[in-house]
């Protein structure tokens, strides 16, 4: 009996050591880190390196030149939780949004306690700051107590940016930059105007003031050319 104790025993430890053994070379093999590119999108979480990642932002005026305030109506309710938007409307977790464009960045809106990351930002609410904001509320004012990730989808921030504006702000829209502008290291916008202006059209140099000829044309000489007139005389 004392035998069999033994035996049942000894197996069980047996069996114990063989199962952490196999944990340990387990976690060893399927490690739990995070994937280096996640394999499907999750709304309202942020991706690492930040919303929008290396590829180029495109200028939101030209995103706004296409947006629907209608559909910018549905992209709020997402905000909807912790932000009122109706003139007179109370703060909650977020601060009221009417009139907010335009506004001084963290300032006013009934007293409300805003971050100090966020106040040291200074300046007003324009477009250009709303999208960075809404790209990413803790890269924009790193300490900011907006827990919100952010909105990757550029034309859904266009959209919500419009129907912002339309509540209680009504700035002028900025101009949508011109299409198929260029823009070189420098950083100088390229435009078919621009060519005009530096003597370029259509790819070719106008050299009318520069006294070389083209590539490919013949050299002529002017005192040569005026030997030749009197010559014919």
């Amino acid at each position: 009996m004392d035998n069999r104790t033994n035996t049942i025993a000894g197996w069980t430890l047996a069996a114990c050591g063989a199962a952490l053994g196999l944990s340990i070379v387990g976690g060893m093999v399927f490690h739990g880190e995070r994937p280096e590119k996640m394999g499907y999108a999750i709304e309202g979480v942020e991706a690492e390196g930040g919303a929008g990642g290396a590829a180029a932002e495109v200028p939101i005026a030209a995103l706004l030149a296409t947006a629907d305030a209608a559909k910018g109506a549905e992209v709020f309710k997402k905000c909807a939780a912790c932000h009122t938007i109706n003139q007179g409307g109370a703060n909650g977790v977020g601060p009221n949004l009417y009139g907010t464009l335009g506004e001084a960045v963290a300032q006013g809106k009934g007293g409300y306690p805003f971050s100090d990351a966020l106040k040291a930002v200074g300046g007003n609410w324009d477009f250009d700051k709303m999208n960075a904001w809404l790209i990413s509320p803790r890269k924009f004012a790193n300490g900011t107590k907006m827990t919100f990730a952010g909105l990757g989808n550029p034309q859904d921030r266009a959209n919500v940016i419009l129907y912002l504006n339309q509540q209680g702000s009504n700035l002028p829209l900025p101009a949508a930059p011109p299409a198929g502008a260029a823009v070189p290291a420098d950083g100088v916008a390229v435009t078919p105007a621009s060519k005009a202006e530096n003597g370029v059209r259509d790819g070719t140099a106008d050299i009318s003031n520069t006294g070389t000829p083209a590539s490919g044309a013949p050299s002529v000489d002017p005192n040569a050319a005026i030997e030749g007139a009197k010559a014919g005389k």
